[in-house]
C-alpha cells in the first residue's frame, strides 16, 4: 500500500475518532500505523557534471559559434534531457586551441549513464576570413542542436568532459558563403 493510501486511511481516522466505536477505532489503528512509518523517501543518488570546450587548429581568423545551451540525456531510472547550467554566449573556437579549454555548463544529474550530450545553438554564428566575417549557415531547418553520443557512466565524485568543436572541419565553403556542419569529438 502507498504512502498516501495510508496516510488518507489515518486522516479518515483522526476525522472519525469522535463517532466511531472503541474497538473499531483500535483495529484501525493498528492497521494504519505499521503503513504509516513504512513510508520511506526513495534517496537518489547525484553525480556532478562538467562540459569542457576545446579546438583543435584552424586557418580562420575567428569561428564564432552561438551556444544558447547544453542539456544531458543521462539514464538512471529512465532517460531525460536535463538542462545543464549553461552561459548563453558566444565562443570563438579559434580562443581555445593547444589545450586550452573553456568550461561551458556545469550542474548536478542523477547517478547513471549520461548517453549524449546536445548543443542548442542561437542565431549569431560567422566566421571571420582574410578580416571578413560571414555568417555561418547552420544543418537543417529546425532547431539548430548539435547532439555527441557519449554512452559513459557517471561517477558520484567528479565528470568533466572535453569536447573538441573542431572548426577547420565544421566550416565548409560554397561559392563565398560558408555553412556550418559541426564535426565534435569526446576527448574524454
Amino acid at each position: 500500500m502507498s504512502c498516501s493510501v495510508a496516510r488518507f486511511l489515518f486522516l479518515i481516522l483522526v476525522l472519525s475518532i469522535q463517532t466511531m466505536k472503541t474497538k473499531y477505532l483500535v483495529a484501525v489503528v493498528l492497521f494504519s500505523l505499521p503503513l504509516l512509518f513504512s513510508c520511506k523517501k526513495r534517496e537518489v543518488k547525484t553525480s556532478p557534471i562538467e562540459f569542457y570546450l576545446m579546438d583543435s587548429p584552424a586557418s580562420f581568423d575567428s569561428v564564432n559559434i552561438h551556444i544558447k545551451k547544453i542539456e544531458a540525456n543521462v539514464i538512471s531510472d529512465s532517460a531525460v534531457w536535463l538542462p545543464i547550467h549553461t552561459k548563453d554566449t558566444v565562443v570563438n573556437l579559434l580562443n581555445f586551441q593547444d589545450s586550452a579549454t573553456l568550461m561551458m555548463a556545469n550542474g548536478i544529474v542523477p547517478l547513471g549513464l549520461l548517453k549524449n550530450i546536445r548543443f542548442i545553438l542561437g542565431n549569431d554564428n560567422s566566421v571571420v576570413v582574410n578580416g571578413v566575417s560571414h555568417p555561418l549557415a547552420l544543418p537543417g531547418t529546425g532547431l539548430p542542436e548539435l547532439m555527441i553520443a557519449v554512452d559513459k557512466k557517471l561517477n558520484e565524485a567528479f565528470n568533466g568532459f572535453i569536447l573538441d568543436f573542431d572548426a577547420s572541419e565544421s566550416i565548409v565553403e560554397d561559392s563565398g558563403s560558408y555553412r556550418l556542419q559541426p564535426v565534435i569529438r569526446l576527448i574524454r
